[in-house]
């Protein structure tokens, strides 16, 4: 099998480490990895901000840049719930009024997987077969686009109980925003900081040293008012626990 790789703007300017553990967890499974680099952003800030015609210029450039790659691969894979939500739910919105655009958008759609719902219900694939390994007790974190607009609840708690030596636990309201939202925290950051604080609390009661999450976005908010208060809890993406090669034992 092979997957043309979507690196979301978080990953690539504030965490590449995120994807290079995408892509040894990919190939540890077999799966051939191709990197598109004309990709840019998705086009989501633009779009959430209300700058539809600033949006549909990023998105056309995305997809004709995946486009290019759609004999070539079988599947585009994100590690990004919010990304994949994106362009995959949010593209034929985008385009709802012209045609040709709209039909390329729903082309596109249904190839684009997040992460975790790749491995689990295409790949067919468990934490065991990739040996992952990490020392700790942890809370799994749901953004927002992925528990509401793809619906991948199980699929990373799945892959996270599978791995050897990490204990996950559950927290009180899991399904509340981290309060990020993207422009959100920008425009009201007082309300932002306040949820974030929220859910701070919940893994205070959790007894976890670490937070993991399918989406950088919410890891960068939660894990800097981690930090401006005092925390030490470790933040990671779900790709970096799972990655065969971090080894890593606290």
């Amino acid at each position: 099998m092979r997957v043309a790789l979507f690196v979301p703007c978080y990953v690539d300017q504030i965490y590449p480490g995120v994807a290079v553990a995408t892509v040894r967890v990919l190939r540890a499974l077999g799966v051939e990895v191709s990197y598109p680099e004309g990709q840019t952003c998705c086009g989501q800030p633009a779009f959430n901000s209300g700058f539809f015609g600033e949006a549909r210029n990023v998105a056309r450039h995305l997809m004709d840049v995946f486009e290019r790659e759609g004999d070539r691969s079988d599947y585009i894979v994100s590690p990004s719930g919010s990304c994949t939500a994106m362009v995959s739910h949010y593209y034929p919105v985008l385009f709802e009024d012209r045609r040709e655009e709209k039909e390329r958008a729903e082309a596109l759609g249904p190839r684009v997987r997040e992460l975790s719902d790749f491995l689990v219900n295409v790949v067919g694939a468990e934490a065991a077969d990739l040996g992952s390994r990490f020392e700790g007790k942890a809370v799994f974190h749901t953004g927002c686009h992925q528990r509401r607009e793809l619906g991948v609840l199980d699929e990373p708690r799945r892959l996270l109980e599978g791995v050897r030596g990490l204990e996950l636990v559950e927290w009180e309201n899991e399904e509340l925003c981290c309060g990020f939202g993207g422009t959100f925290s920008v425009k009201m950051p007082l309300v932002s900081t306040a949820m974030a604080d929220e859910k701070i609390k919940a893994l205070e009661g959790s007894g976890a040293d670490t937070l993991v999450s399918c989406d950088s976005s919410c890891l960068m908010h939660l894990g800097g008012r981690l930090g401006r208060t005092g925390h030490d809890t470790r933040v990671m993406h779900l790709a970096e626990v799972l990655d065969p090669e971090n080894g890593r034992v606290v």
